[in-house]
Parts: C-alpha cells; structure tokens; sequence
C-alpha cells in the first residue's frame, strides 16, 4: 500500500493542500518540512511535506516526482506555527507556509525542450523554426525559447511536434534565482620546502617573475586556501600567473562556497556587560528563572518588560541571549524596521562575534539566502531582523525577544496571511518550548492589559539610566553640570529623569503674528543647541514638502486619479544643490497610497487659474526653514525618500553620531529606540498628526510615537529637552505624553475602549472587499452584510455585533473603490471559520479600521 502525503505546492494563486503518493524510490525519504516536486497540472511545481495521511481526499493520487534536498526547509515547530496562523487568520496554510519558504525557492518549474526521434510531419514555417533553434543550441528551457521566439504562439506548436514525437518535453526545475555563492581560491600544492627552492624562473620577464614570486611568498605565510583576489592584492598578479604556477606543481587552484555575510565590514565596538542596576537586577533574575523553566519542559508565560526609554532594557536582552546561547539553544530578536537594525546589531556583534545572522527585506537575495542556509545547519546561534526574521528555521530555538513590542510595523498587511509579529512569537514560542520576551517604554494596549490580568509576567525598569559614573565625571568637569541633576542608580550606574516636555499653543503662536513653522520657544531652543555645538531632532511624521496643493480661485484640491487622496509636493521648496531621484528642479507631486507620481501643473486643471498654492508642510519643507533661519547649521533628512538605497540608514546615522549634521529632520523612523547622545532637543513640528483620525486606535498611535520620539532626547550628561507644538495642547494625549504618564494615559485609554466595546474587551474581525466602482463595491458589501447576518442568526450570536458596511476612509486606493465591515465580539472570527469568502480581504486583528 503506498504513503500518503499532505503537501502544499508553492504557487501563490492556490489556497489548498494537495495530497500524493510516494513511489518506491522515495519512500523512508520523505519526511514532514521536506521541499518536493510534485506534478500540477501540466505542471511541476515546488511544494513541502506537511505530513503523511492514511486515506487521501481523491481516488488517484498522483506520485511525488522528487526530494529536492535532504534537510527539511520548515522545523516541525515551523509547521505547527503555520497551523496555527492558518487558523487564527483565517489565511489558507499554503499561503502560511510560503511565508517560511527560503528566498528564491518560490517559482514554477520550467520544461525542457529537445529534439524527438521522429521525423516532423509538414511543420509550418514556426515550428520549423523552433526545432531549428534547438538544432543550434540544443535542449532549451521554455523560458529561452520565450526569448529566442518572443510575442509568437511557439507553444501550441511546440505541443503538436510533441504529440508527432519530433519534440520531446520533460518537466524540471529552472536553476533557482539564488545561488550558493563560490569563489576561486589558490593554495600551495607542494611541499614549502620544495617551493622555496624554486622561487627562480618562474617567468620569462622581469615582471612576471617578481609578480609570482611575490604569489608563492604570499602562499607560503598562508595554512590554507586564499581567495585568489587577495593573492592579487597581495602580488599585483593575476589569474594567467596563477595558472602558470599551477602548471609547474606549485599552486593547486579550487573553488568553494563563500558565505555571504550581511554584516561584513560593519564596523562595531567591543562592549563589556555592564553592573546591574537593582531595577534591572530583579528583572534578570526573573527572566533567568522563566528560561531555566524553559529548559525543563515548562509551559512559561511571556514576558512583558516594561521600562521607560534608555532603563536598560537592551542589556537584558543581552543577558538573556547569553544564558541561552550557553545552554546551546538558539535566539531570534525581533526589531520593527531597517531603521533600528544597525545600533541595535552592533550590540549584538560587540557581545556575540561571529555569531550573528542579520534577516530584512533590505539585503541582497543572495545574503538572505546564504543566512537562512547558515541558521537552518545550525551556523548561527543568533538572527536579528524585522517580522520575516521569525520564520527563519533555527532547530534549537530557546528565545525570542519582540523589540518595541508595540510597533505597528509587526503587523503584515499587504498580503495574506494578516498576522501581528508579536503574538505569532507568542505562539512559536508556545510551539517551541522557548522564552518570548516583550519590550517597550509604550507596550501595546492589549499587551499591557494583559501583563496586568497576570496572563503575561509583568517587569519594570521605572529609571532612566544615564551613564556610567565615570563617564558623569567626565561630562561634568567639562561642561560644569550641576551634580544634583543626576542621582546613583546601583554601584557603578547614574540614573536621570526623563527630559522636560514644554507644550507650544500654536494658536497663540499665530496670535502674536508668527506665522512661520517654528514657533518661538523652539526657535530659541534651536538657537541655544546649535550655540553650544550640540545636537538636535526635528520630528514631523509627514513626507514631502507640501501636504495639500490646490487652486486658490476655485478651491479644486490635486487629487490621485486612482486613489482620491490629496497629492503630496516633493522638492521645489529651497535651492538644493542636489535633487531627489527623478526629481525635476520645480518638484513634483506624488501620492503616498499608490505611488501615483506628477509634475505640478501650471494651470488649475478645473478653472485654468494659474493661481496654484502649495498648503501644509512636510520634512523638506522643514528643513528649508531650517536652512533659511539658521545658514550655518548642518541638516540632514531621514524619510522615506532619504533611504531608498541600501546602506541609507547607516550612513546617515553615521554622519549625525560622527556630528556631520547639527540637526536630524525625520518622521516616525526616529522614534525607533535610537540612542543619539549627543542630542539634547527635541522638537516635534506638529504633535497633533493622527489625533483626529476616526480610528480607535488613533490615540494610543499618538501617543506612543510622541512618546518615543521624546525619548531621543537628554540620553547623555548633557541632558535635554523637548518641545511639543500643537494646535490642540488641551487634549489629553498631548498632555499624558508631556508628563510622560504612560500609566495615566493607559488607564483612560483602557476605560474608553471598555465602554465603546473595543480591544482588549472585544475581537475584532475586518472584511474588506474593493471594485472598480463605488456601487458594486457597495453591492457586495450589503450582500454580504445581509449573509452574515443570516449566519449570526442561525447560530444565536448575540454577543456578535455587525459593523457597517460602509466605505472605508480611504475610499479609494489604487483606482478601487473600499468597502468594508466589522465584526466585534468574543470571537467573531469562529463565524467565518469554512465559509466562501476567498475573494474578500479578512484580518482577524486589524490595527487600524481605516
């Protein structure tokens, strides 16, 4: 009787799994997490081995074609996680799994062309091309000929000369977009003795003796293979003279695999574990008594630390990693964006050399590639990255540590699965026997709610930690600081408070006749920063350098044609010597939503006014100001636009740390846990971005980025400030973030979605469904609508209550038109569970419902 498989083919349009035979050469071979080939169709296509089945769910099956690498590609604790998300998210597993599968594995198998035994029957003018061209070249892949024959209909011919037996065809796998790298390498063959004693007559010129003389040297200090671009650097040589030295028995030439590794020539300094604080003491001592549970089998809750911006909590996770990389298991570290990446590697690196793998969107395929094949044979003990650095198959996974916990960019929310990072860490390391461990000065609302129900563990770290005693010293007989400001914090450490918050009324600002940017107070606080040489942030969470671009005679606003939201100004704004990419020296308008990019028009395209107004302002903007009211002052940008390259955040962290800028202008990716001590202002633009947004969760959004950004400043000796501006300084999340009163605003923020019904008390299930106009978006959400009502019915869900339908906020994005509608109540997403609903968007813990 033959072995059943379960396994989902990689192809992203299918939402199933699939169920095949083993034959006989493959049986014992094949195990659960196993990357096959296996027959679609008329096709052949990757897949993975889900597990084995005692009845298949159809009469034939068909046989697995081959076990395209020995090792498995997901852990069994990785295949329980995309059960899982599968589950939670309502997402079909295949789309789960995909999210695990190694980079460039994720493509269709090809068929390969070849000339048959039989001779063609009256072939027509393109067929008698195609088997001329596999005459020339011989057997050819499909996508050649699709390049040799392009825009002809060479297939279908193709498929008659195989039916005649002219052609023959057989499924295989393309060569994959990805791989291993190899490099040259040059080593001595011959014994070093025998190689020094003929070092002579090794060319015919002058030069080309002393170029390998130089080589052999070089070879004899080396014990084994050298990359031959170093014997060329080394000698002045080249491939040619190598040969020759290979020819006479001196050097044996070879290829072997290079890693490559993302983190090379990343510069860092060694770092030493640091004393303790007794805040930080106590949370040690708890979180090394959670992975000695750990260890021994024990179901261990997460863990939540809680502690205010610069407390301490990066120490502890070192800590933590150390305890159990000792132990010889392996540790993932979770950080929210690119952006955070190269400060906190270099803690890593500085602590683990060697034993670092770092994971994002932002390395090469190849670098990917190589450090997903490094963790799964157990070559890397730690992997730092964003979301998709979860997925990554460590065999003995012992911790997982979610950075700023709260950061809305955990959250995948442009292709199924819709999942949140943290609680799929959560999971995993429910899964996995494992640690996961939380951090945040602002953690999330439903976090919080239940590190405070007991269902998480719940630490503090309640003291900034300033510096270290003799760095104190330093500063103050430098700067002559007052020693009152500081305060000893355990036996080595000194501790501050938090910086000061002022809040500017912009209305009075405008009242008193100014109406530029700045208002007064931080145009002093700039004055004074830049005075004494130190550092400043200006915070704007908007893009560009106008926010709103319309005609002042009839009103008409610059909309996106496909999305109908406001187009944004880039550039045009000061005299740059440098513009943007594909920027023309006037600017142009670009929609964020869509990517929808412009040239400003010279006439309103409604009334043909020339009379065009730029409104609002946006980071270049900013720092044309800047440039305007202080010359002298250095400026830098960090947005998106500043850090399309690869690299970008690095280096412009490293000129702001290195002090070749005065001032850092950015948006939300300053608010990322930077450590910038030299910075000793803050000033946020315009703290009322995102207050007003019908969301509910827009103050807690608020709330935190303003909090966070706050906490780049006074994080040395020299101390700090903060200025927040404001049109609203009455509301209350502007207030609680001035008095850095995280408990407060908490408490508010919990009892206001107590009473409205939101999370923690209530799920949330959004479905979205878009179409090319509004009313038959409209349509099939009202019909929808009308099902689920129907469903809700039948099954007595009364606690289940139906939100809507109605258009979304952005009501168009895309050149579609959004509809959507929301469930709230225990467990909403159990009523959908099975349904037909694959051609609708559903999130099962939406973070935003706009």
């Amino acid at each position: 009787m033959p072995t059943y498989v379960e396994v989902a083919v990689n192809i992203p349009s299918i939402a199933g799994v699939f169920h095949y035979h083993l034959p006989p050469e493959l049986e014992g071979r094949v195990r659960a997490g196993h990357l096959v080939m296996a027959p679609f169709g008329s096709q052949t296509v990757y897949g993975v081995a889900l597990g084995f089945v005692a009845r298949p769910e159809v009469p034939e099956t068909k046989p697995l074609l081959a076990l395209v690498d020995d090792a498995v590609v997901l852990t069994s604790h990785q295949l329980g996680l995309a059960a899982r998300l599968a589950d939670t998210s309502l997402a079909p597993l295949a789309a789960c799994v995909a999210l695990m599968l190694p980079v460039g594995i994720a493509q269709q198998a090809d068929t390969l062309y070849s000339q048959g035994e039989a001779p063609p029957a009256s072939p027509s003018p393109l067929q008698n091309e195609l088997l001329a061209e596999l005459e020339k070249r011989g057997p050819l892949r499909g996508r050649q000929l699709e390049r040799a024959l392009p825009r002809r209909n060479w297939r279908a011919a193709a498929a008659a000369l195989v039916r005649q037996g002219a052609l023959a065809a057989a499924p295989m796998l393309p060569p994959p977009r990805v791989r291993a790298k190899f490099i040259r390498t040059a080593q001595l063959s011959a014994p070093p003795e025998f190689a020094r004693a003929n070092l002579q007559g090794l060319g015919g010129t002058t030069a080309t003796q002393a170029r390998r003389q130089k080589m052999l040297e070089f070879l004899l200090r080396e014990p084994g293979p050298v990359d031959v671009a170093w014997v060329y650097a080394e000698s002045g040589g080249k491939l040619d003279d190598l040969r020759a030295l290979s020819e006479q028995g001196l050097v044996m030439l070879r290829e072997q695999e290079a890693w490559r590794d993302p983190l090379a020539g990343l510069a860092y300094d060694p770092a030493v574990p640091p004393v303790l604080t007794p805040d930080q003491a106590r949370a040690w001592e708890a979180i090394r008594a959670a992975l000695a549970e750990a260890r021994a089998g024990q179901i261990v809750r997460p863990i939540l630390l809680h502690g205010v911006t610069g407390s301490g909590k990066t120490e502890l996770y070192l800590r933590a990693v150390e305890e159990t990389l000792q132990h010889g298991r392996q540790v993932i570290i979770l950080v929210p964006e690119i952006a955070l990446t190269p400060q906190t590697v270099r803690r890593f690196l500085a602590r683990f050399p060697g034993r670092v793998g770092l994971v994002h969107s932002g390395l090469s395929e190849g670098e990917r590639y190589d450090t997903w094949r490094r963790a799964r044979a157990g070559g890397l003990a730690v992997i730092i990255g964003p979301r998709s650095a979860l997925f990554t198959p460590l065999p003995e996974l012992g911790l997982i540590v979610v950075d700023e916990e709260h950061d809305a960019s955990y959250y995948q929310n442009t292709l199924q699965p819709y999942y949140h990072a943290r609680q799929a860490a959560i999971d995993y390391a429910r899964l996995a026997g494992a640690v996961c461990l939380l951090g945040s000065a602002t953690p999330d609302a439903v976090t919080y709610h239940h590190a405070r129900q007991g269902r998480i563990t719940h630490l503090e770290l309640p003291a900034r930690i300033l510096a270290h005693q003799d760095t104190v010293r330093a500063y103050r007989k430098r700067l002559g600081e007052a020693a009152a400001r500081y305060q000893a914090a355990g036996d080595q450490a000194t501790a501050a408070g938090l910086p000061p918050v002022s809040v500017v009324d912009m209305r009075a600002e405008l009242k008193a006749g100014n109406t530029g940017i700045f208002s007064r107070a931080l145009h002093a606080a700039l004055a004074d920063v830049f005075q004494k040489g130190q550092q400043a942030i200006l915070f704007l969470n908007r893009r560009g350098a106008a926010t709103y671009v319309f005609c002042r005679d009839c009103g008409q606003a610059l909309k996106c044609p496909r999305c109908d939201n406001p187009l944004t100004l880039h550039g045009g704004v000061a005299k740059r010597e440098a513009l943007l990419p594909n920027q023309a020296a006037g600017g142009h308008l670009i929609c964020h939503h869509c990517g929808y990019t412009r040239q400003p028009p010279k006439t309103c395209p409604n009334c043909a006014s020339p009379r065009i107004r730029h409104y609002g302002m946006g980071t270049q903007r900013v720092e044309a100001e800047v440039q305007a009211l202080f010359p002298d002052a250095r400026t830098l940008r960090w947005d998106h636009e500043t850090t399309r390259r690869k690299g970008a955040h690095e280096v412009i962290l490293s000129h702001f740390i290195n002090q070749r800028a005065d001032v850092l202008i950015g948006t939300q990716m300053l608010a990322k846990g930077l450590d910038l001590p030299l910075v000793t202002l803050v000033g946020a633009v315009l703290a009322d971005v995102g207050l007003t947004l019908p969301d509910p969760f827009a103050a807690e959004r608020a709330f935190q980025v303003l909090t966070q950004v706050a906490g780049r400043a006074g994080r040395s000796p020299l101390g700090g400030q903060v200025v927040l501006q404001t049109f609203m300084p009455e509301h209350p999340v502007i207030q609680f973030a001035a008095d850095h009163d995280f408990g407060g605003f908490m408490a508010q923020e919990l009892e206001s979605r107590r009473a409205l019904g939101y999370p923690p008390f209530a799920r949330l299930v959004r479905l979205e469904t878009r179409a090319a106009s509004p009313a038959s978006a409209q349509r099939r959400a009202e019909d929808l609508a009308a099902q689920l009502r129907g469903w809700m019915a039948r099954e007595e869900r009364r606690a289940t209550e139906l939100i809507g339908p109605a258009p979304c906020f952005y009501a168009r994005l895309g050149g579609e038109y959004r509809w959507q509608i929301v469930l709230r109540g225990p467990d909403p997403a159990s009523l959908l569970a099975g349904r037909p609903l694959a051609d609708w968007r559903i999130e099962t813990q939406p973070q935003s419902l706009l």
